[in-house]
């Protein structure tokens, strides 16, 4: 079988998404399919709606010949209109892999209006869809007002390879103070870091410390911001900042971190919350989107209401003084890991799928 997939930029983008993008490109690789990575520019949310009466990039994608066009959900302004030449040009399926959607973070005004106008137009403009979660599901479904063919397949996060052991994280929880917090994403306002900075600003000095770990390319101004925050408090000393790393070196954080808060507005999975909890590092996340497909609440981690710093504050409090908790969460988290296929398996699953999905579009 023969694959498109289009995306913005390259496939070593740190984000999950890609991630998951990377990981079927290998699969379906690995199995002998051949796939062609379609790469259009990563602009400004109106600049790639112009890609839709972009010559150049009509005759690309219409000229593509193969027998399933995978699509980012992420590129649907580049394509809620043009995917209707798509249609007629190419006869085959359109097939969306969606890992949040764009009007989930409830963007107001004229900009949320258009991102809402151009998604629900896209979602309807393709054949099927691979779902990294329920949350997705319902979101989609809810957005397209349509019942939408696909698969749910969850992220893995087994990518790290080997991690911790139950008596290793049980050891290190038992770790004398402060506790060492993570926080693993891209620097921009969705995921959290201002309203987790503001929570450990409200705890003692001595009980924290905390290891960003991030692009801050993606939204300098919201870096820049992160630094004022952390000059202004003080908090040079209990702050580490730290790029994007590579795999061994993150998995090196993990195993030298605690928790994990990554306090997102949203979230459409969290691959990052799962890859720690095979360390038996606690997650925190928040009620808003698929952080609760991972995390139990109480149990292998926390959910707190996104953009509340005094909640998040309470838990990392409680966890820090309560090193039995500490030790029973991340024994849970362990638990909870284990239940999820790893990415094999899962992105073998995807590909079973898309082969049959291909067949009876044939027949």
């Amino acid at each position: 079988m023969r694959v498109g997939l289009v995306i913005y930029g390259g496939l070593e983008h740190p984000s999950g998404g890609f991630l998951y993008d990377r990981m079927l490109v290998e699969t379906l690789r690995q199995a002998g399919d051949e796939v062609d990575v379609i790469s259009l520019p990563w602009q400004t949310y109106g600049r790639c709606m112009a890609h839709n009466f972009d010559p150049g990039i009509r005759a690309r994608l219409c000229e593509w010949k193969g027998d399933v066009l995978l699509q980012d959900e992420l590129v649907h302004p580049s394509l809620f209109l043009l995917n209707r030449a798509l249609r007629r040009a190419l006869a085959v399926p359109l097939v969306s892999i969606v890992h949040h959607l764009a009007s989930s973070e409830r963007r107001g005004g004229f900009l949320g209006g258009a991102e809402r106008f151009a998604e629900r137009a896209y979602l309807r403009s393709v054949d099927g869809f691979v779902f990294n979660g329920e949350v997705t599901r319902r979101a989609v479904q809810e957005l397209s007002g349509a019942t939408c063919a696909g698969i749910v397949a969850s992220p893995a996060g087994d990518r790290l390879g080997c991690a911790m052991t139950d008596a290793e994280a049980a050891a290190r929880a038992a770790d004398a103070p402060p506790l060492r917090v993570l926080f693993v994403g891209s620097l921009i306002p969705r995921k959290g870091l201002l309203t987790l900075l503001q929570a450990l600003a409200l705890s003692e000095r001595g009980e924290w410390r905390l290891t960003v770990v991030g692009s801050r390319t993606v939204d300098p101004a919201h870096a820049r911001q992160v630094d004022r925050f952390v000059k202004e408090r003080g908090l040079q000393d209990l702050v580490w900042l730290k790029d994007h790393l590579d795999d061994g070196q993150l998995a090196e954080e993990f195993r030298a971190h605690h928790v994990l808060a990554v306090p997102s507005a949203y979230e459409g999975f969290g691959i990052v919350y799962l890859e720690a909890m095979g360390f038996g590092v606690v997650p925190i996340g928040t009620t808003s989107g698929g952080a609760g497909e991972v995390i139990e609440d109480g149990r292998s981690g926390f959910l707190v209401a996104p953009g509340d710093p005094k909640a998040l504050a309470d838990v990392i409090r409680k966890l820090g003084a309560d090193r039995n908790l500490l030790g029973s969460c991340a024994r849970a988290a362990r638990q909870r890991f284990r239940r999820f296929p790893g990415w094999g398996p899962r992105m073998t699953e995807v590909r079973a799928w898309l082969h049959c999905f291909v067949e009876q579009a044939v027949n």
